[in-house]
């Protein structure tokens, strides 16, 4: 079944209902401690979703783009609805900036495989659809645009590539169904897709603690000519450079770090073959360098002095924050 995303038109007492309503509440609107100051938080409006305020919202870009929530049934309460994850599209570009959504227990749980999809009557293993209520003609052709599309070396066939990826929304069929939208994809080469970048999405999953809730971001670089690889054969972008940003919160506060990797045609072997570096630690940034990088204010909506602190701690800090998680050799 297709679930249909929310762009809410709504006025203000709409909007107060809503932040006393029955979604995912305890990081729909972050508490702000008393006396805190927030001076470049996302501020909802008429015709935009409140759930920007959410931390793992970047600022929004604006400028001819949308914001687009997918919801689903909360895997806690069937009778609540939870957002599952959000992009922000560029319709302009056609293309997405970025995804975002949060990841706790309950979101972690398997109940269901993208295997399944193969007994599936309805899409037979390939449930890559249209994303509702973006224009179809925005959006990549489901079949054969980005794996007929030549790389700038000449190999053909790029992968549709899952920012919010299929493997962090497998606590219901509908949750990962609504990953399968196109305009959550980028075109990704196989070897970097299913290599380096696998290898960073495996690292989100792998070391957290039950009571652990982390909020991410990534997305491809769509928004300057010099961080643009190429065009599929309709002329949709291919960014050269991916990204994720990253925040924990777990018993000890607020930690946060990113990565940033040129896509490159390169299996990991290729790329130790060629002296280019397969470790993670090598592509860490602190979140003050990576807006720098991708131009996006990310974590927007902490209190300003919690984003001050986690933009901008020193690297080595940051690696150490997380060197449990293999990101700090």
């Amino acid at each position: 079944m297709k679930h249909k995303s929310l762009i809410f038109t709504i006025g203000w007492v709409m909007l107060a209902l809503l932040a006393c309503g029955g979604t995912d509440q305890p990081n729909l609107i972050p508490q702000q401690p008393k006396h805190s100051t927030n001076n470049n938080q996302n501020t909802p409006s008429i015709g935009m979703p409140i759930d920007i305020t959410r931390l793992e919202f970047p600022k929004l870009h604006g400028k001819g783009s949308s914001v687009y929530v997918y919801r689903v049934p909360d895997p806690t309460n069937a009778a609540h609805q939870i957002m599952n994850y959000a992009l922000e599209w560029d319709h302009t570009k056609r293309a997405q900036r970025w995804s975002c959504w949060m990841s706790t227990a309950p979101t972690r749980v398997k109940n269901w495989s993208r295997a399944q999809w193969k007994a599936d009557k309805k899409w037979h293993g390939d449930p890559f659809q249209w994303a509702p209520e973006i224009p179809n003609g925005e959006q990549p052709p489901v079949k054969n645009e980005f794996s007929q599309s030549l790389f700038p070396d000449g190999s053909k066939g790029y992968d549709r590539g899952h920012i919010c990826a299929s493997e962090d929304r497998i606590y219901s069929k509908a949750a990962n169904e609504q990953t399968f939208y196109m305009a959550n994809m980028q075109p990704q080469v196989h070897s970097f897709n299913a290599g380096i970048w696998k290898q960073m999405e495996d690292c989100l999953r792998s070391h957290l603690q039950s009571s652990d809730t982390l909020y991410i971001c990534k997305g491809g670089t769509i928004d300057q000519a010099n961080q643009i690889l190429s065009y599929t054969r309709s002329k949709f972008i291919v960014p050269k450079y991916f990204f994720m940003a990253v925040l924990l919160k777990n018993a000890s506060g607020y930690h946060a770090f990113g990565f940033f990797i040129e896509h490159r045609n390169l299996t990991m072997k290729q790329m130790e073959k060629q002296g280019i570096s397969t470790r993670l630690a090598d592509y860490v940034v602190n979140i003050a360098e990576l807006q720098r990088l991708t131009g996006i204010d990310f974590f927007c909506n902490l209190t300003d002095d919690i984003e001050n602190k986690v933009e901008n701690k020193p690297l080595q800090a940051v690696k150490f924050d997380f060197k449990d998680w293999g990101i700090n050799q």
